[in-house]
């Protein structure tokens, strides 16, 4: 019945609203089920050629293919997995804390949506002895997702690296090339970076500025940030998705309050 739930959807949908959005959203459903229903046929026909093994992959192509054909357009945990592999595999240990994180984290974002079968993905990505085609996805991702909901991917990419505590200089490393490939600007890496690396200028650099700039500059750096990262520019997203970014939006303050009581200026 591969192909078949989109229809199947759209009727459904029609027949319970009598509307045609009721119609449009049963298709998008019954489209992320035949997409699913795609990958899981994919992962067990590669699973089968390994002769019952872990999966390996010949190349990093013949990864980046797999991640096509898992990341169909209504599949974003997979976009997610594989980023999560990367970041997790940066320092060479897989940690129990990381992988909780990383459950919890789309657990709750994606709800029934998150299954097992996508843990299986997660663990594909990270048993490869080849390397991830980090370049190709990013470019794949940032074709796909709008620029606020990319700063907020690096907030949850560095929610990973310190889930046992602390950011590796490695997970560091991993996670600005992941930027750089995604295209989050230099200003947006370094504000979300601060906020889990801190040090004595990180108030400044959440903000995008340096000590030397001027009470004026402070003001206008934190209006600024405050409209690009409100929670309501992701609203669409999931619930963990806008946990994460009113978090952001709260550092945003906390960092301007900060400098505002240094400075002693209202």
């Amino acid at each position: 019945m591969t192909g078949l739930f989109k229809w199947i959807g759209a009727f459904a949908g029609y027949m319970l609203t009598k509307t045609f959005w009721g119609a449009f959203f049963g298709f998008l459903i019954g489209g992320f089920i035949d997409n699913f229903q795609r990958a899981a046929a994919l992962l067990n026909e590669r699973s089968g050629q390994s002769g019952g093994n872990r999966q390996q992959f010949r190349s990093s192509q013949d990864i980046f293919e797999f991640y096509r054909q898992q990341s169909q357009r209504y599949d974003f945990p997979t976009m997610l997995l594989v980023l999560s592999a990367a970041v997790m595999k940066a320092d060479g240990k897989i940690l129990k804390s990381e992988l909780n994180y990383v459950k919890q984290f789309l657990t709750v974002q994606f709800g029934p949506q998150f299954t097992r079968q996508h843990l299986k993905t997660l663990k594909s990505f990270i048993d490869q002895p080849q390397p991830l085609p980090l370049n190709e996805i990013c470019s794949d991702i940032r074709m796909r997702v709008q620029p606020e909901a990319r700063v907020q991917l690096i907030h949850y990419l560095f929610g990973i690296a310190q889930a046992d505590g602390h950011v590796s200089d490695k997970e560091q490393q991993m996670i600005e090339n992941i930027a750089h490939f995604m295209g989050v600007s230099t200003g947006d890496y370094s504000s979300v970076k601060n906020m889990f690396h801190r040090d004595t200028e990180s108030d400044y650099k959440i903000l995008g500025i340096t000590k030397a700039a001027t009470d004026q500059e402070v003001k206008k750096a934190y209006r600024k940030l405050a409209v690009q990262h409100h929670p309501d520019k992701v609203a669409q997203m999931g619930e963990e998705f806008q946990k994460g970014a009113k978090e952001k939006f709260q550092r945003v303050q906390d960092a301007y309050e900060a400098i505002k009581k240094e400075r002693g200026f209202q």
